[in-house]
């Protein structure tokens, strides 16, 4: 018979969060998604999910590290065939409350990027992996939760994976809150500036190169990469202050270049299109 003191035990570790629920119970991804420069981000990786879509008879969609539900709400309410898959047990117990109180059908479960073993081999149009690759912390899981994505996407199917770009890391971060020292000095940055960040930390951060890596690692190709916002979360308090006939100026600019290469690695935020 276990004793009391063993039971005490299993129960705290149970209760106990990983720092990544702690982060994720108190930071709201919804509000930063409904900000000027998360609205930016938002409508332009709307705008490449529905052309993936276009064509496809009945599509079913798996959305990894679903968060709140952002992406998978608004596609579900478009009618789509929605499954959202998150780590966070808050996260996913407000998205399931948002989903019933808007009347939106989809389907949501507490799940592993790493381990989609509830779902089978190529059961899916397209695959959103747009929360995990901000947060594995080595190259291998983010090679294998691309693996995971690659068996459960159909043969023809498209795969979406969204990074936070190194150089924003170190300009906004490194040199706008003044700790390029501290930064040097903890080699937290390489003698070329990549950020080099401990397996456990909460955030990771990419080049183009290592994008590829991933990519290339898990066997799969890409049809083409995407900066999201590029200049927009640079630019906040300017974006702010703009009129909302402005503003959407800025999101068609914002449109009509962000595929090209030579802006990409200042992206705030990249989506790699992938396939098969």
């Amino acid at each position: 018979m276990k004793s009391r003191g063993f039971v005490l035990r299993l129960f705290v570790k149970v209760l106990r969060m990983t720092p990544l629920e702690e982060y994720y119970n108190k930071f709201n991804e919804d509000k930063r998604l409904n900000s000027r420069h998360g609205r930016v981000e938002f409508q332009i990786s709307m705008k490449y999910i529905h052309k993936y879509l276009e064509g496809k008879k009945n599509p079913k969609i798996l959305d990894v590290g679903a968060g709140t539900g952002r992406y998978s709400l608004t596609l579900a309410k478009e009618g789509y065939d929605v499954t959202a898959v998150e780590l966070v047990q808050h996260n996913v117990g407000v998205l399931r409350q948002n989903a019933k109180r808007q009347g939106i059908e989809l389907k949501a479960y507490k799940g592993n990027a790493l381990k989609l073993k509830r779902f089978e081999d190529e059961s899916f149009d397209l695959v959103l992996v747009f929360g995990p690759m901000y947060h594995l912390g080595t190259d291998e899981e983010r090679i294998l939760a691309l693996c995971e994505a690659k068996r459960v996407v159909k043969p023809d199917g498209v795969i979406m994976a969204a990074y936070v770009m190194n150089e924003y890391a170190v300009l906004t971060y490194a040199f706008k809150e003044k700790k390029i020292l501290e930064c040097l000095a903890k080699g937290q940055l390489s003698p070329d500036f990549h950020t080099i960040a401990d397996p456990e930390e909460l955030y990771h951060y990419v080049r183009l190169e290592d994008m590829k890596r991933f990519y290339e690692g898990a066997g799969l190709q890409r049809i083409c990469v995407v900066g999201v916002d590029g200049a927009a979360d640079y630019i906040r308090p300017y974006l702010n202050e703009l009129t909302e006939e402005e503003f959407q100026v800025f999101v068609e600019y914002q449109m009509k270049i962000c595929e090209r290469m030579d802006l990409m690695g200042a992206s705030a935020h990249t989506v790699d299109i992938l396939k098969k």
